[in-house]
């Protein structure tokens, strides 16, 4: 079968590529052809646009762009017919995807959406379009079943988190030689996210370096974003138990004793490598309150929306600062503590479905496609 996928960002080419190898075990005559990245087309079949050509962020740069967000819209639209596939698979990415599953429904396409969009956050009135313009749904999260199933009668499919796929995938690393190829030493390393743009790093990472003068039996080390120059968290490295390591964060969380994650999906990515964190966000005065009255979420991580209470904790906004930063990285750092974070990541892990998402998700859009 021909399949059309839509991923515009690094996260959508990382899952869009473990199901493009599904799809290749499931199917043997799948045919690809994509927006997405390097790691889907490392999979075969053809690339239409990088996601990089497709990363516009906030409000005011989507404003800046809106004549090159059209005329992908338009390219997209004329290049399925082209190709005239036997299913569009959408991979998050709503702003986009969202226009063209509204298009693709019209002219008579399948339409399949995997990883849904957050609109259990905001947005909700975007049901409406997703039971109008969505033939299947596969969902990642559990309590997105509900959310659609029970509250808006729409079913869909949940097929476990493929973050357990990805790490799985993963080579194995060697601690001490992971740590004397990156010029680190023998201490344990507590792993800073500060995030990936570069206005959300400024403000993160001088708090989360804050601490560091606290514990100095430990090395501290920035996992360095691929969207980011070195050269650019030069500047905020000004003590000896820091370091800085570009584009490897799985690998720098495979090692670490402890973390301090700025809220996000790497929330739930350092959980799973059973690491015990503290989730970190600050944002500008007027967004955070913006944002306050229009997401209605009792937390920020996905560890604790997934689980349903606190079992990471959470400092936002004023309450992210030096003093409690120290005190809730003493916590995670004990011991007992520790027990408890291990067990209740376990739980979570069970939460999520279990291993093998990608693999579902391709048998699912197959047979429902062939049907």
């Amino acid at each position: 079968m021909k399949y059309y996928i839509i991923a515009g960002e690094a996260s959508g080419d990382l899952h869009a590529s473990n199901l493009m190898k599904a799809l290749k075990e499931t199917d043997n005559a799948a045919d690809f052809r994509f927006w997405g990245g390097d790691l889907m087309e490392n999979q075969g079949g053809t690339l239409v646009k990088h996601y990089k050509e497709l990363a516009f962020m906030g409000f005011s740069e989507v404003i800046m762009n809106l004549r090159t967000i059209f005329r992908n819209i338009k390219i997209c639209k004329e290049d399925i017919e082209t190709y005239d596939p036997d299913v569009i698979i959408f991979v998050d990415y709503p702003g986009f995807n969202m226009r063209i599953a509204e298009w693709a429904r019209k002219k008579g396409y399948r339409t399949t959406y995997y990883i849904s969009p957050q609109i259990w956050a905001w947005k909700e009135n975007r049901i409406k379009k997703i039971k109008r313009d969505v033939d299947e749904m596969y969902v990642i999260l559990p309590f997105e079943k509900d959310f659609y199933t029970e509250k808006h009668d729409f079913p869909v499919h949940f097929v476990g988190h493929p973050l357990l796929d990805a790490i799985d995938n993963r080579a194995p690393v060697d601690t001490d030689s992971f740590k004397k190829n990156n010029g680190l030493d023998h201490r344990p390393v507590i792993a800073l996210l500060p995030g990936s743009r570069k206005q959300e790093i400024e403000k993160m990472l001088e708090v989360m370096l804050s601490v560091t003068s606290e514990f100095k039996e430990y090395q501290f080390v920035i996992a360095g974003a691929p969207s980011q120059d070195k050269e650019f968290y030069r500047r905020f490295i000004k003590k000896s138990n820091i370091g800085l390591i570009m584009n490897k964060t799985y690998d720098i969380l495979s090692i670490s004793h402890a973390a301090l994650v700025t809220s996000g999906t790497a929330t739930l990515e350092t959980a799973l490598f059973k690491v015990p964190e503290v989730v970190c966000y600050k944002g500008s005065f007027i967004s955070y309150h913006i944002a306050k009255r229009i997401v209605n979420l009792d937390y920020i991580s996905l560890v604790n929306l997934i689980m349903h209470r606190e079992v990471v904790k959470e400092l936002i906004q004023n309450d992210f600062n030096t003093k409690n930063l120290k005190i809730e990285l003493n916590k995670i750092l004990d011991e007992t503590n520790r027990k408890r974070i291990f067990e209740d990541y376990f739980e979570l892990e069970q939460k999520l479905g279990g291993k093998g998402a990608s693999m579902k998700t391709a048998k699912l859009i197959y047979n429902n496609t062939k049907a």
